[in-house]
């Protein structure tokens, strides 16, 4: 994407959160966030459940719409009443608790599909990359496979692909894993590890401390719709500044 007129050029994969609001009704899910994704990074965030980490994610790539703040993505305003949101948001993957693939297309076919109806690629293209995605999250021998034919975890790494066939340059993950059998977890969260390793910019919203601590370049621990802490892995998981930090980390790492 290229930026506004007159802004300087802008690294792809560049995420700007500024003093984000949302509410639904009278309540606030959202009470000012303001983060910075830079390209690159891999910013995991944690928090209770109703703390609006998934309605933060839903915010930045415009499924929900901001109460107000705004949300920059490589220098366009997606909160702009004049963005154009669909060309925006094919620079985004988003993947989400549900794998919401088509039962009636196979795993090619989900994968194949938006970019031959949105970015209008050939259906021998579109295979290609397909194909090739489907490769990078190991499932290149289920191509023709149909989703009730696949594992939990092999349907989650279908929708990586799904993603990643887009081309995008942020990747938006809400708990991918927590809909999945604990066995099966392992192969999706490598999935994960292989793409911030080839410096994919990915904002995950998890309950896999040990990932965070492992891949994330910062946590950032939510509460109540605000960030209460933000750092390093090492600072945020193992020596947290904040009560309430603490109290989530007591809770969580018990289990």
């Amino acid at each position: 994407m290229t930026g506004e007129a007159g802004a300087p050029a802008v690294s792809s994969g560049w995420v700007r959160i500024i003093d984000l609001h949302k509410s639904f009704g009278a309540h606030e899910v959202l009470r000012g966030i303001s983060l910075d994704v830079e390209p690159g990074q891999v910013v995991c965030i944690i928090g209770a459940s109703g703390s609006g980490k998934s309605t933060l994610l839903r915010c930045v790539n415009r499924l929900e719409d901001p109460t107000s703040g705004q949300v920059v993505v490589d220098g366009v305003d997606l909160t702009d009443p004049d963005c154009e949101l669909d060309e925006a948001r094919a620079h985004m993957g988003m993947v989400f608790q549900q794998f919401n693939l088509f039962p009636h297309r196979t795993a090619l076919g989900n994968v194949t599909l938006a970019p031959r109806k949105v970015l209008g690629r050939s259906a021998a293209e579109a295979d290609e990359v397909g194909r090739r995605c489907l490769a990078d999250v190991g499932l290149a021998e289920r191509a023709d496979a149909y989703p009730s034919q696949l594992s939990g975890g092999q349907q989650q790494r279908v929708a990586i692909a799904r993603a990643l066939a887009m081309d995008p340059d942020i990747m938006l993950f809400d708990e991918p894993t927590s809909a999945l059998d604990p066995e099966l977890v392992g192969d999706v969260l490598e999935v994960m590890r292989d793409l911030a390793r080839r410096g994919m910019t990915m904002l995950v919203v998890t309950h896999e401390m040990a990932f965070a601590r492992e891949v994330a370049d910062r946590v950032v621990f939510m509460d109540e719709g605000v960030v209460c802490e933000e750092g390093p892995p090492a600072q945020v998981l193992s020596e947290p500044r904040e009560p309430r930090t603490r109290e989530f980390l007591a809770r969580v790492l018990d289990h």
